[in-house]
């Protein structure tokens, strides 16, 4: 086990060296011009010429790339153009709050979906798989915008029970925390339960029609024994996978839902960042998003080998 876990994390070093270069790459692609943006509307050009010096913009492309990895691996993210704030000031200020609300959603997310998938495996075409069916279909189909905005509706203006937007720190008060997070979760839970449903009954039916499965029926083992002890064991690891994709989304992707609830979090901080052309925010956010990918498909191959003993050879 310890030989894959090593083989595993030496094959993810690559992989972040690769997307430093994609991500610092792909910022060259962006229009504008920082140095111009900095000048102000005089842009004199001593000015600019002592902005391009200070930020490295007149070096070629190659040595600002060695320049910015350099203090990346010394924990220096860059500065904020436009804020001049440390960016890694900026990602630990932001990162707690998308992690938190990406951990509700999730938690939400495998509540509802899990059971869901296995309900609606084990009961096939029954009223009850044709139920879960159909809330699933409603849950990829409805938009995020538009569920948040009818909540919002609802439960803030006609209710008054949860706040309509903003965000509390958890240190200032746990119970305003769980209020002003708890509609955005569930806004980004709903359609990621429905992915977690179908992916779960579909694995569960390709499980229960197998040999073992119909083996441990013929020894006597009760149906929940089976399904829960044999089957689910084994249906449950491609949903391993998915839900390191699906959490790793939720940290980069929820832009929409963290606009409509006001959420001060990676999405809304990375689309200020692109608007603004404040290209280190820019690398800052997608490098430490895309290692998080990294790192959750890590943790995802660690969770095969404790659930399929077949791994640790």
């Amino acid at each position: 086990m310890l030989t894959y876990v090593i083989r595993r994390v030496l094959v993810s070093i690559p992989t972040i060296v690769f997307i430093s270069i994609v991500v610092f790459g792909l910022q060259l692609l962006l229009p504008g011009d920082p140095a111009l943006a900095l000048a102000g509307e005089e842009r004199d050009p001593q000015v600019i010429a002592e902005l391009r010096r200070m930020y490295h913009l007149d070096e070629p492309v190659w040595k600002q790339y060695l320049i910015w990895i350099g203090n990346v691996l010394q924990g220096d993210l860059g500065e904020s153009i436009r804020l001049k704030v440390s960016v890694s000031d900026l990602v630990a200020a932001k990162l707690p709050v998308t992690l938190e609300l990406a951990a509700m959603a999730m938690l939400i997310a495998l509540l509802i979906g899990i059971p869901m998938g296995i309900v609606s495996a084990v009961r096939k075409e029954s009223l009850l798989d044709y139920s879960a069916n159909a809330v699933g279909l409603a849950g990829l189909s409805i938009p995020n915008f538009w569920l948040g905005i009818m909540m919002i509706l609802l439960f803030s203006v006609q209710l008054g029970w949860l706040p309509a937007s903003g965000f509390v720190k958890p240190s200032e008060s746990l119970s305003q925390n769980l209020a002003t997070l708890i509609m955005p979760a569930i806004v980004l839970g709903t359609g990621i339960a429905a992915i977690f449903m179908r992916h779960t009954r579909s694995a569960m039916l390709a499980v229960l029609r197998s040999d073992y499965v119909r083996t441990a029926r013929a020894k006597g083992l009760r149906e929940p024994r089976v399904v829960y002890r044999h089957a689910l064991r084994n249906a449950i690891i491609p949903v391993v996978t998915l839900g390191a994709i699906q959490f790793g989304e939720l940290m980069g992707g929820a832009v929409l839902t963290e606009q409509i609830f006001s959420i001060p979090g990676f999405g809304k901080l990375i689309v200020d960042a692109v608007f603004n052309r404040d290209y280190a925010v820019v690398q800052g956010v997608v490098l430490c998003t895309g290692t998080g990918f990294i790192f959750l498909n890590l943790c995802a191959d660690l969770i095969y080998v404790v659930v399929n003993p077949r791994m640790r050879g």
